[in-house]
């Protein structure tokens, strides 16, 4: 019986240490399958996180670029600001001194006209009595003549 019962102890060790590696490579294949696909995933995973690192530094750059920009726009648009202002103000300035000079001219201009208009009057009152004078209208020298006549009757003569 010990025979038999060493024999069946020893059948039974072998069976169970049978099943055991049975189980133990069931165990170990199963965790190398999950193993494989957990190391995919968090190597995938690590891909992204590195995606994400990489596209938040490229977005603070382009952020910063686009900060610089717009300060650079902004001193630009001043400086145009700026430029316009000087602009506007000169020609304002400019304005005021052509319709100064404007008014001078018209000034200027307004006094020649009344010198000539003054000039033109005074000749065509001497031609009116140059030709009055040397060819009077016949009316005229029957009415001076009219009056030399009848002044003349009360003309006496002073003879001292």
């Amino acid at each position: 019986m010990e025979v038999y019962t060493k024999s069946s102890l020893k059948t039974s060790n072998m069976k169970i240490e049978q099943i055991w590696k049975a189980q133990q490579n069931d165990r170990n294949k199963l965790t190398g399958d999950y193993s494989k696909q957990f190391t995919t995933v968090f190597q995938q995973w690590e891909s992204d996180v590195q995606k994400y690192k990489d596209q938040e530094d490229k977005l603070g750059n382009m952020f910063r670029q686009q900060q610089k920009l717009f300060q650079q726009m902004r001193v630009v648009q001043g400086q145009r600001l700026k430029t316009v202002k000087q602009l506007m103000d000169q020609f304002v300035k400019n304005l005021e001194e052509l319709e100064s000079s404007h008014s001078a001219q018209h000034s200027t201009i307004q006094d020649e006209l009344r010198k000539e208009m003054a000039l033109l009057q005074k000749k065509i009152l001497m031609d009116t009595v140059s030709k009055t004078v040397i060819n009077p209208p016949p009316q005229f020298i029957s009415e001076y003549c009219d009056t030399l006549l009848f002044n003349s009757e009360d003309f006496t003569p002073n003879h001292h």
